[in-house]
């Protein structure tokens, strides 16, 4: 029998066949997407690939061959400086305070109502200005009754002394006893030393009267006012009128560690006058420079420092009293030493260095051993001589024996010209505004030549 066809189990009909579910053509969006991201990064690499390649490239140029416009691959364009002989000053650092030479608390001498004050605050004043005055009729009266008692005993003074010729010459006549004469002398003697007694009152009353006229002690610059006028002074209160401080000359008090202190006593001693500089709390602002005044006689054993005073001329007005001030002394200035830029010190955890640019314009590094350090100079004793040039810019692109073009302030760049076909970054390479013209290049017979902008001519054979 043949094959039998297999009937529905309910309506015994053959069974229906059944299409399978439609599925969703696939979709081509993602493809394009990753084809862009590909074409951008292609893109990307054949556009800055050429900049890659001469940033890591190897310290000697690459040759170029063919025809066209030469490439100067490898060079580093840097900024260098010149090691020189020149001065430098060794300075001791220590933190000080402005302090007056002379404060005088100006107080009365004697009791009475203030009068008139004759200041402003803050007024600048000589020595001998009238600032004060204090009630002078009390000693005006005092004055007349001195010179009246005075005046009174002279008249006794000299009618004793009338007596005194006449009893002598009666007691050499032999007409009064001795002791009438004697007696008549003490007497004399008696008015004479109430004479000088009056004159001892009528100086005291005088200065009474000048003390209640109370002038400028010192020059400089007054205070706040401390009494108004109207108040009733005396002589033994506390507090006084004004305060009078001397702004100029001024001086420094500031301290140096006791391990600081043999150079400058010796230099002290041997008669030398030491140079101080006042700078402000910032040490961007020079106050004034001023002259190693004297030296503590001890050492504080807390601090294990010592404290100097140096005198400032302060005419400008720039050291109040009180002011916090950096004093820098100056112990010693070296001569004819060789000085390099700070800039072009390298340091790592073994040795100082410096990148020194050889005749050939390549570098090499280059140990040196430093001295003292000042401002933006290095004193360096060894490893560099005058002369020399040496990095200043650029040692974060260099290797031992890159060849660099150096750029010099004030001398022309120094190195081999730059095809068109170089690429620099401004970030890395602080000498392209130098040298921004390309070399045009030509070709002949394997030789190219470019010349640029400043005259220069370099040839390479491919």
């Amino acid at each position: 029998m043949g094959p039998t066809t297999p009937t529905e189990p309910r309506t015994g009909m053959p069974p229906t066949r059944r299409e399978p579910a439609p599925q969703p053509p696939p979709s081509s969006s993602k493809a394009w997407v990753w084809l862009v991201v590909l074409a951008v990064i292609g893109g990307a690499t054949y556009y800055y690939w050429p900049k890659i390649q001469a940033y890591y490239a190897s310290p000697a140029p690459a040759a170029t061959s063919g025809k066209g416009k030469g490439k100067g691959g490898g060079t580093v364009l840097v900024v260098a400086a010149r090691a020189k002989r020149g001065s430098i000053g060794v300075y001791d650092n220590g933190l000080g305070a402005v302090t007056p030479i002379y404060t005088v608390t100006v107080k009365s001498r004697v009791d009475g109502q203030l009068m008139n004050v004759l200041f402003k605050e803050g007024q600048m004043v000589k020595k001998g200005d009238l600032l004060v005055e204090i009630d002078p009729r009390p000693y005006q009266v005092q004055l007349d009754q001195a010179t009246g008692q005075q005046l009174h005993d002279q008249a006794l003074l000299k009618n004793a002394k009338v007596d005194l010729d006449r009893y002598k010459t009666l007691l050499n006549q032999q007409a009064i006893p001795e002791q009438q004469y004697a007696t008549q002398e003490a007497l004399v003697s008696q008015y004479e030393g109430t004479i000088k007694t009056d004159q001892a009152a009528i100086d005291s009353a005088k200065l009474n009267l000048t003390y209640s006229h109370i002038t400028a002690p010192i020059d400089g610059r007054i205070g706040l006012r401390l009494v108004d006028p109207g108040n009733i002074v005396h002589a033994s209160d506390a507090n006084g009128l004004l305060v009078i401080t001397q702004m100029d000359p001024i001086s420094v008090i500031f301290t140096i560690s006791e391990d600081q202190l043999p150079p400058v006593q010796e230099r002290v001693h041997a008669g030398q006058a030491l140079s101080v500089e006042a700078w402000d709390r910032d040490k961007r602002n020079k106050l004034g420079i001023g002259k190693l005044d004297t030296i503590d006689n001890q050492i504080d054993p807390t601090t294990g420092t010592l404290r100097l005073r140096a005198t400032f001329e302060n005419k400008a007005g720039k050291l109040y009293p009180s002011q916090f001030v950096n004093a820098r002394l100056l112990v010693e200035q070296k001569s004819n030493v060789v000085l390099l830029p700070n800039a072009a010190v390298q340091r790592n955890s073994q040795s100082v260095y410096v990148w020194l640019i050889k005749p050939d314009n390549t570098v090499t590094v280059r140990p040196i051993v430093t001295g003292v350090t000042e401002g933006d100079n290095t004193e360096i004793l060894s490893g560099v001589d005058a002369g020399d040039a040496v990095v200043t810019v650029g040692v974060d692109r260099l290797l031992e024996g890159s060849r660099v073009n150096a750029q010099v302030p004030g001398e022309a760049a120094r190195g081999g010209g730059r095809g068109r076909g170089d690429q620099a970054s401004g970030a890395d390479q602080p000498a392209a505004a130098a040298d921004k013209s390309g070399d045009k290049g030509t070709s002949d017979g394997g030789e190219h030549k470019g010349r640029g902008k400043g005259g220069r001519t370099g040839k390479g054979r491919s």
